[in-house]
């Protein structure tokens, strides 16, 4: 075999398996079920961040872009569809559900570590990309609307997620300060 013969040989291999993946069905079905009980937010700031920042996967009212029809990379997309609407939907909100009231009582607390929205939905969705301030405000508004919910066995989930905000809030107001080099917390008073 001639080296142009190996190297078309090489570049046809990942193309034939391209080309098979869409043949998979999993992953193809785009259509976003009816909305349920859309959970009640506590502002429409809260909820303004919620939607972009949390309804693609949190909710039944996704946005699929047109890379969400390509396997492999459906396949990824659906299934963190499928997990984020079973975990907590903001459109079919049963507090009945002891999973949801649970996911309700982390959702702050998610929110605050950075742990939501993940990373890889982020690269194709900066608009999702929250700052300091929007995170603290979108989790302090998760943590007053599911505090209802927050499940009391084992401590309440509203502390866990109240004191997951604060821990936030406080690396957001430590800042070093430029001018004498020294970091500052942000409270006024005397340091001990």
């Amino acid at each position: 075999m001639t080296r142009s013969q190996s190297l078309a040989l090489t570049l046809a291999i990942p193309v034939v398996l391209l080309a098979a993946a869409q043949l998979v069905p999993y992953g193809r079905d785009r259509t976003n079920p009816p909305d349920g009980v859309l959970a009640t937010f506590d502002s429409p700031a809260t909820r303004q961040l919620a939607e972009r920042a949390c309804f693609d996967c949190h909710s039944n009212r996704t946005k699929w872009p047109w890379y969400a029809s390509m396997a492999p990379v459906s396949w990824r997309i659906h299934g963190h569809v499928r997990a984020g609407r079973e975990k907590l939907n903001f459109t079919a909100f049963d507090a009945g559900n002891e999973d949801v009231r649970e996911a309700a009582g982390e959702a702050a607390e998610t929110v605050t570590k950075g742990e939501m929205p993940p990373s890889d939905y982020l690269l194709m969705h900066p608009e999702a990309r929250l700052n300091g301030a929007e995170r603290a405000a979108l989790a302090r508004g998760l943590e007053s609307m599911f505090a209802p919910y927050a499940d009391s066995e084992g401590g309440s989930g509203e502390s866990r997620t109240r004191t997951a905000v604060e821990r936030g809030a406080a690396r957001g107001a430590t800042a070093h300060d430029e001018s004498s080099g020294h970091e500052r917390d942000g409270h006024d008073g005397d340091r001990d």
